[in-house]
């Protein structure tokens, strides 16, 4: 692994440890050179997924993407980051099942979208606003009247501003 410091390609393993459900590897190394530390992240990959937008173009998957767009969603929401990792995860894990390797977006929004559902009714109504494109108030009254009054969770004192 080459020192992000200085260049130098050999480096040191200090620490490693298991990470992301035992999908992932976090590992501390350090420069033999520079003696600077720095950790790495390793995870199994089955697939090199690619996406395939609307407008038909292809670009590599980014998992930091979905996480921001989820984040985005989530963002003021009583929801842990280990949750949200460990639903990445597994929207990850699913699309890597698929067997193919370039995936349309509205897939990886459909899963999105079931995710979140489960998480926080919040963020699953403010990542559809996005995802489907509301244009209008009517837009959100339609798709929150298909939505189980049930599911919806009562705002605490923090989410009150």
């Amino acid at each position: 692994m080459r020192c992000p410091f200085c260049g130098h390609d050999q480096t040191q393993v200090r620490d490693s440890r298991a990470v992301e459900e035992n999908a992932g590897i976090r590992r501390r190394r350090s420069c033999s050179s520079c003696q600077a530390r720095f950790t790495t992240m390793e995870r199994t990959q089955l697939l090199h997924l690619t996406v395939e937008k609307k407008n038909g173009d292809v670009e590599p998957f980014d998992r930091a993407k979905l996480a921001r767009a989820m984040g985005h969603s989530l963002s003021k929401r009583a929801v842990e980051p280990s949750q949200l990792e460990r639903v990445i995860n597994s929207i990850v894990r699913q699309l890597e099942s698929l067997g193919e390797s370039k995936i349309a977006t509205a897939t990886i929004g459909e899963m999105v979208m079931e995710a979140l559902s489960a998480l926080d009714p919040v963020a699953y109504i403010r990542f559809a606003s996005i995802y489907k494109d509301f244009s209008n108030p009517r837009d959100f009254e339609e798709f929150v009247s298909h939505v189980n009054p049930h599911s919806l969770a009562t705002p605490t004192d923090d989410d009150i501003e």
